[in-house]
């Protein structure tokens, strides 16, 4: 042996374990330990061909180490409907796989739906977690009930939406689920969720536009969301939620759903940079400059239930 070039070696050596040895941890960073179930919200989808609906964060997350499934349940329909769908699919995972328990991480109305098979099958969860959920119902389904209604229009834009949400579920591969949009509109307005929170109370904030008790029949509960609205010029969904923002007057919102509103269970931050559409890492990432990564907090988050044991 040279034993001149010895400490070189034995740097180098050095640094290259510690790479692999740091590699190795970064691999295993979002390994939680039971599955994570994403639940997309209104008119949503597991996959569009390659445009996925939560915006390359199952593969950062299995990237991490952790297992994850996107759920395939009705583009639009009642919670309690989509509900008992997703239910279907932990079970049916649950035979396939031997999976135990599940964390189900919800945007939108599919936090709602997360929250119901949280209530009715406890046993089959670990976690919820929703992401800009209206809870306590948004001023936008409200305005739109109040608007179809009122023009007598209700029944026209209720087959307009069930055929476009016929569209996705067909381009998506979950053609076979029901559409009901008239559904989904109830479950979203304010009547409508504070019945379902009547009826399946499990995380339900203490006090206004407080936090919720951080676990119930043994689920653990977890919220976020955001109160931005445009955040970007390219984003061609800004438009649309700029518009929808005004039925919230000066309350902080994210373009459908208020600040307030997305708070359940203990309430990790509910007011990042994000519009609605952001929060699922769309439209293709864009968002403001001083927001937050979706992504870097969707790995942040499995982390926290990877310590947490879950």
């Amino acid at each position: 042996m040279n034993r001149k070039n010895f400490p070189l070696r034995w740097a180098a050596a050095a640094v290259l374990s510690l790479g692999l040895l740091g590699a190795a941890q970064a691999s295993t960073y979002t390994q939680t330990k039971h599955p994570i179930v994403l639940v997309h919200g209104l008119l949503g989808f597991d996959a569009l061909g390659p445009v996925q609906y939560f915006y390359g964060v199952p593969s950062n997350l299995r990237g991490g180490g952790a297992t994850v499934y996107t759920a395939s349940v009705s583009q639009s329909n009642s919670t309690e409907v989509r509900g008992e769908q997703l239910l279907k699919e932990l079970r049916s995972l649950k035979a396939r796989y031997g999976h135990t328990k599940f964390n189900l991480l919800g945007h939108s109305h599919g936090g709602n739906t997360a929250r119901y098979v949280a209530a009715v099958a406890p046993d089959l969860v670990a976690s919820v977690t929703t992401v800009g959920t209206p809870h306590q119902g948004s001023k936008v389904a409200d305005a739109i009930q109040g608007i179809t209604s009122a023009t007598g229009t209700t029944a026209a834009v209720a087959a307009v939406v069930n055929g476009l949400s016929a569209v996705v579920a067909y381009l998506s591969g979950s053609g076979s689920n029901p559409q009901n949009a008239l559904g989904s509109l109830q479950s979203l307005s304010t009547a409508g969720a504070k019945d379902f929170n009547r009826r399946f109370p499990q995380g339900a904030p203490t006090t206004a536009c407080g936090s919720g008790p951080a676990s119930v029949n043994g689920v653990r509960y977890y919220s976020m969301g955001g109160t931005w609205v445009l955040t970007n010029a390219l984003d061609v969904s800004d438009a649309f939620l700029g518009a929808s923002a005004v039925f919230f007057g000066l309350e902080p919102n994210d373009g459908l759903v208020s600040r307030c509103s997305n708070h359940w269970g203990p309430v990790l931050r509910d007011d990042y940079g994000w519009n609605h559409i952001d929060q699922m890492n769309h439209v293709f990432g864009l968002r403001s400059v001083f927001a937050s990564d979706p992504v870097a907090v969707y790995r942040a988050h499995a982390n926290r239930l990877k310590n947490a044991g879950l």
